[in-house]
């Protein structure tokens, strides 16, 4: 069989899941193709998306803008994605559309395979930086994974109240979290503060971190950014924003495959990539 799969958004021809999954196809022994479907933010969804249809790919992946425009489209939501309200994989299934969300999933995969010890400690105190979309992907993955002691902290305090609902979790702003970012031994960085061309920011001043701290960020252009820097120096160990990309991508693939490849050497592989 041979699969078709690809990506729509806007601005993406510079995306790299085109190679991710090429690399999946390769390990996997699977014959397809995945291609880019670029749709202008000025262009009427409705018909381009309708033209799209007509192509009858197996599957495809949303990219922002349209992570959330793409929802009325869709025959049937999974659990996660109806949570968070935003869909980046969608699975063509005899003629209807299935919304999934990898996001968060991926990230979880992609913390637990560089720091496995962290699935015997599903008690230990995470804080979440900022309250977006992204921040609502991991907290939601988190909760799912068993993890039960997480804190939010955010600039206004109404979006991370939001994300955590009826569910038990704290709230905090972001100056207070550079207060007290001691007591916490795994710090999540979720917003894309620090991202190209704004490299030297940071979401709050560093000063001090947990002596076993795990500190990450999903930013990966620079791959290691001024936060991972600096949690660097201070003596924390520290985890990189491209292996999300790598992960979220393959649980897609293991949606629309059934088949999940094997991620040895990818990881460095796409950091040279990164790096050119």
């Amino acid at each position: 069989m041979m699969y078709k799969f690809g990506l729509i958004g806007y601005p993406i021809q510079h995306s790299l899941s085109p190679w991710i999954h090429r690399q999946f196809f390769e390990r996997t022994n699977i014959e397809g193709t995945y291609d880019i479907y670029e749709i202008d933010v000025h262009a009427p969804f409705d018909e381009k998306i309708a033209t799209f249809k007509e192509l009858q790919l197996d599957g495809f992946n949303v990219t922002a803008p349209y992570k959330e425009t793409i929802i009325p489209y869709l025959d049937e939501l999974d659990e996660q994605a109806s949570m968070i309200g935003a869909v980046n994989t969608v699975l063509n299934k005899n003629g209807k559309w299935y919304g999934f969300n990898t996001d968060g999933a991926g990230y979880v995969r992609s913390l637990l395979s560089k720091y496995p010890v962290l699935a015997n400690e599903k008690n230990k105190a995470i804080l979440l930086l900022g309250a977006g979309g992204a921040c609502k992907g991991i907290y939601n993955a988190l909760i799912k994974e068993g993890f039960t002691n997480i804190t939010i902290a955010n600039r206004t305090l109404e979006k991370a109240v939001s994300i955590i609902g009826q569910r038990n979790g704290k709230v905090m702003t972001i100056e207070e979290a550079s207060q007290c970012i001691h007591t916490f031994p795994l710090v999540i960085q979720t917003t894309s503060v620090g991202m190209k061309p704004y490299t030297d920011r940071t979401i709050l001043e560093l000063n001090e971190v947990h002596e076993k701290a795990i500190v990450s960020d999903i930013v990966y252009q620079p791959l290691e950014t001024a936060f991972l820097q600096r949690a660097k120096q201070l003596g924390a160990s520290i985890h990189f924003g491209h292996t999300m990309l790598l992960y979220q991508a393959q649980y897609a693939f293991e949606i629309w495959t059934n088949t999940t490849p094997k991620m040895e050497q990818l990881d460095a592989q796409l950091e040279k990539k990164l790096e050119g």
